[in-house]
């Protein structure tokens, strides 16, 4: 059998059943742009670690399907893993004799660095949602106090609100793409892992605020657009890009929102387990090895002892 119809064949009928639509999407993609292209014509039995790895170097050196130029090791590592994915299930319901993929030499990934806003830039981004009208910009600062991620934060509906516990019930998520008949729309799934379906607790500060948006609030979702309906992940990022230059604050991307809560739960003494939990990761080795570089020495060196105790 050619690659290209193995491949084929697995996303129909393994990946697309037992993944979310964004994974499924996000294959989808890998394969027709990356894979098909220089492998699809390849009987699998042909297939052998060197031509795996030459094409690894080949994506490292001339991948980009834009610029002609060299694409990143992250991005590299996503094709690798469709690539392994595919043709260890081949192996396992007897499609080829052997799998060798697992001898492709990965390229190293850079830790990608954790950007947060200062406590000056923090302290004029809030002053400037609260005191304003524009409720729908009070997202902004539900980040920086829970953490949340900005599809979890899209998908917020009043009733993951628990305001007698105050707590936040993170339940699903959201992310733009296509849905099943090919056109662009606002997709709505569960959280990205397990442990991302989570309770967060709302400041006390913050509750009276969020009790105010709820009272103007005409719609089920706790962001929502100026006719109440939800608000895609693209739009919400641009009105966030052109809030902070309103401010005239240096541009980062959202996601920096939940590293900046995350590196202030940290600088307040918030133990490692703790700030794992609320953020969802699958382990308290994701929050050490992605936050705890960005704190001061002498804070680095006491959370690094903590976590050598979980």
């Amino acid at each position: 059998m050619k690659y290209r119809q193995w491949l084929i064949e697995w996303l129909d009928c393994y990946v697309k059943p037992s993944s979310k639509q964004k994974t499924n999407t996000r294959y989808s993609e890998i394969v027709s742009q990356h894979i098909i292209g220089d492998l699809g014509e390849y009987e699998m039995s042909d297939l052998t670690p060197l031509m795996l790895q030459r094409f690894t170097i080949e994506l490292l050196q001339r991948g980009n399907l834009k610029t002609g130029k060299g694409l990143s090791a992250n991005t590299v590592n996503g094709i690798i893993t469709v690539i392994q994915s595919s043709l260890k299930l081949a192996y396992s319901i007897g499609q080829v004799p052997k799998y060798f993929a697992d001898k492709i030499k990965r390229p190293r990934a850079k830790e990608k660095q954790v950007m947060c806003f200062s406590l000056k830039e923090q302290k004029t981004i809030e002053q400037e949602v609260l005191r304003g009208k524009n409720t729908k910009m009070f997202g902004v600062v539900l980040c920086l106090y829970t953490g949340l991620r900005i599809g979890e934060l899209l998908a917020l509906e009043w009733r993951d609100v628990d305001f007698h516990r105050g707590v936040i019930s993170v339940i699903k998520s959201c992310h733009d793409g296509r849905n099943e008949n090919g056109e662009f729309a606002r997709i709505v799934d569960t959280p990205k892992t397990k442990t991302s379906e989570r309770e967060i607790p709302i400041p006390k500060q913050l509750i009276i605020y969020l009790r105010n948006v709820k009272n103007d609030s005409k719609s089920n979702y706790v962001i929502a657009s100026n006719s109440d309906r939800p608000i895609s992940v693209r739009a919400y990022q641009r009105r966030f890009e052109l809030f902070l230059k309103k401010l005239n604050i240096p541009y980062r991307c959202f996601h920096s929102l939940r590293h900046t809560f995350a590196t202030r739960a940290l600088e307040c003494g918030m133990d490692v387990k703790t700030l794992s939990e609320i953020l969802g990761h699958k382990n308290t080795n994701i929050t050490l090895n992605r936050y705890v570089h960005s704190l001061p020495d002498h804070k680095r060196e006491m959370m690094n002892r903590l976590g050598k105790l979980l």
